[in-house]
Protein backbone atom coordinates (compact mmCIF):
# COMPACT_ATOMS: atom_id res chain seq x y z
CA UNK A 1 0.00 0.00 0.00
CA UNK A 2 1.28 3.32 -1.19
CA UNK A 3 1.66 4.91 2.77
CA UNK A 4 1.40 8.85 0.98
CA UNK A 5 -2.16 7.40 -0.39
CA UNK A 6 -3.07 5.78 3.40
CA UNK A 7 -1.85 8.83 5.04
CA UNK A 8 -4.24 10.97 3.01
CA UNK A 9 -7.38 8.70 3.58
CA UNK A 10 -6.58 8.98 7.32
CA UNK A 11 -6.33 12.98 6.82
CA UNK A 12 -9.33 13.38 4.92
CA UNK A 13 -11.39 11.35 7.74
CA UNK A 14 -10.11 13.40 10.69
CA UNK A 15 -10.99 16.29 9.00
CA UNK A 16 -13.92 15.70 7.39
CA UNK A 17 -16.02 17.62 9.97
CA UNK A 18 -13.56 20.37 9.55
CA UNK A 19 -14.68 21.93 5.84
CA UNK A 20 -12.30 25.02 6.46
CA UNK A 21 -9.46 22.75 6.92
CA UNK A 22 -7.92 21.31 3.84
CA UNK A 23 -4.53 19.37 2.68
CA UNK A 24 -1.65 20.89 1.12
CA UNK A 25 1.11 18.73 1.34
CA UNK A 26 1.78 14.55 2.16
CA UNK A 27 5.10 13.58 1.95
CA UNK A 28 6.99 10.45 3.22
CA UNK A 29 10.87 11.26 2.93
CA UNK A 30 13.43 8.00 3.07
CA UNK A 31 15.11 9.43 6.02
CA UNK A 32 12.15 8.47 7.75
CA UNK A 33 10.17 11.83 8.42
CA UNK A 34 6.50 11.79 7.66
CA UNK A 35 5.39 15.75 6.70
CA UNK A 36 2.00 16.31 6.77
CA UNK A 37 1.27 20.18 5.75
CA UNK A 38 -2.53 20.64 6.28
CA UNK A 39 -4.27 24.50 6.07
CA UNK A 40 -7.53 26.23 7.24
CA UNK A 41 -9.25 28.74 5.06
CA UNK A 42 -9.14 30.90 8.42
CA UNK A 43 -5.74 29.44 9.89
CA UNK A 44 -5.01 26.25 11.84
CA UNK A 45 -4.74 25.92 15.19
CA UNK A 46 -1.84 23.75 17.59
CA UNK A 47 -5.23 21.38 18.41
CA UNK A 48 -5.95 20.86 14.94
CA UNK A 49 -2.60 19.60 14.01
CA UNK A 50 -2.42 17.33 17.52
CA UNK A 51 -5.11 15.56 16.14
CA UNK A 52 -4.61 15.24 13.13
CA UNK A 53 -1.48 13.39 14.31
CA UNK A 54 -3.17 11.27 16.78
CA UNK A 55 -5.30 10.05 14.59
CA UNK A 56 -2.90 9.46 11.86
CA UNK A 57 -0.32 7.93 13.84
CA UNK A 58 -2.65 5.29 15.93
CA UNK A 59 -3.75 4.07 12.21
CA UNK A 60 -0.61 3.96 10.67
CA UNK A 61 0.27 1.75 14.19
CA UNK A 62 -2.63 -0.45 14.02
CA UNK A 63 -2.09 -1.36 10.62
CA UNK A 64 1.72 -1.44 10.49
CA UNK A 65 1.42 0.44 7.42
CA UNK A 66 5.64 1.69 8.19
CA UNK A 67 7.82 -1.22 8.67
CA UNK A 68 10.80 1.00 9.68
CA UNK A 69 11.18 3.67 12.14
CA UNK A 70 9.78 6.84 11.22
CA UNK A 71 9.12 10.49 12.17
CA UNK A 72 5.19 11.78 11.76
CA UNK A 73 5.10 15.55 11.69
CA UNK A 74 1.76 17.62 10.76
CA UNK A 75 2.09 21.60 10.58
CA UNK A 76 0.72 24.46 8.14
CA UNK A 77 2.96 25.15 5.60
CA UNK A 78 5.61 27.66 6.52
CA UNK A 79 5.51 31.38 5.34
CA UNK A 80 8.57 30.05 2.64
CA UNK A 81 6.77 27.34 1.48
CA UNK A 82 5.60 27.59 -2.02
CA UNK A 83 1.49 28.09 -2.66
CA UNK A 84 -0.16 24.45 -3.90
CA UNK A 85 -3.22 24.17 -2.90
CA UNK A 86 -5.68 26.36 -4.87
CA UNK A 87 -7.81 27.62 -1.70
CA UNK A 88 -4.41 28.86 -0.38
CA UNK A 89 -4.29 31.62 -2.77
CA UNK A 90 -8.05 32.28 -1.61
CA UNK A 91 -6.33 32.79 1.57
CA UNK A 92 -3.37 35.41 0.72
CA UNK A 93 -5.85 37.99 -1.26
CA UNK A 94 -4.11 41.23 -0.50
CA UNK A 95 -0.73 40.03 -0.01
CA UNK A 96 2.10 40.26 -2.75
CA UNK A 97 3.63 37.56 -4.41
CA UNK A 98 6.14 36.63 -6.48
CA UNK A 99 5.32 33.89 -9.23
CA UNK A 100 7.53 32.12 -11.39
CA UNK A 101 5.87 31.27 -14.99
CA UNK A 102 5.81 27.90 -16.99
CA UNK A 103 8.50 30.07 -19.49
CA UNK A 104 10.89 30.89 -17.26
CA UNK A 105 10.24 34.46 -16.46
CA UNK A 106 9.10 35.99 -13.31
CA UNK A 107 6.04 38.40 -11.79
CA UNK A 108 5.18 40.09 -8.63
CA UNK A 109 1.92 41.86 -7.73
CA UNK A 110 -0.67 41.70 -5.11
CA UNK A 111 -3.29 38.96 -5.10
CA UNK A 112 -6.69 40.89 -5.77
CA UNK A 113 -8.82 37.46 -6.56
CA UNK A 114 -9.07 34.43 -8.27
CA UNK A 115 -11.22 32.51 -10.46
CA UNK A 116 -11.42 28.71 -10.93
CA UNK A 117 -8.35 28.36 -13.04
CA UNK A 118 -6.46 31.78 -12.78
CA UNK A 119 -5.08 34.53 -10.35
CA UNK A 120 -5.59 38.18 -11.05
CA UNK A 121 -2.85 40.57 -9.98
CA UNK A 122 -2.23 43.83 -9.59
CA UNK A 123 1.67 44.12 -10.98
CA UNK A 124 3.65 46.97 -11.88
CA UNK A 125 4.85 47.65 -15.45
CA UNK A 126 7.08 50.14 -15.96
CA UNK A 127 7.93 51.06 -19.21
CA UNK A 128 11.61 53.03 -20.62
CA UNK A 129 10.79 57.24 -19.95
CA UNK A 130 7.51 56.47 -18.12
CA UNK A 131 5.83 56.32 -14.98
CA UNK A 132 5.27 52.57 -13.50
CA UNK A 133 1.56 52.10 -14.28
CA UNK A 134 -0.77 49.18 -11.78
CA UNK A 135 -1.90 46.59 -14.04
CA UNK A 136 -4.57 43.94 -13.49
CA UNK A 137 -3.38 40.73 -15.10
CA UNK A 138 -5.18 37.81 -14.98
CA UNK A 139 -3.08 34.65 -14.66
CA UNK A 140 -3.77 31.06 -15.18
CA UNK A 141 -2.55 28.52 -12.55
CA UNK A 142 -1.39 25.87 -14.91
CA UNK A 143 1.37 28.35 -16.34
CA UNK A 144 2.69 28.95 -12.56
CA UNK A 145 5.48 26.38 -11.78
CA UNK A 146 5.52 28.74 -8.22
CA UNK A 147 4.17 30.92 -6.12
CA UNK A 148 5.46 32.43 -3.28
CA UNK A 149 4.00 35.18 -0.39
CA UNK A 150 6.21 37.69 0.03
CA UNK A 151 6.75 39.32 3.28
CA UNK A 152 6.71 42.66 4.28
CA UNK A 153 8.71 44.32 7.47
CA UNK A 154 7.55 47.80 6.86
Amino acid sequence: MNIEKRVRQLVEEKIADKPNLFIVDIKMHSNGKLIVLIDGDNGLGIDDCVQVSRHVGFHLEEENVIETAYNLEVSSPGIDFPLTAPRQYAKNVGRSLAIKMADGTKREGVLSGLTEDAIIIEEKIKEKGKKAETVESVIPIDKITETKVLISFK
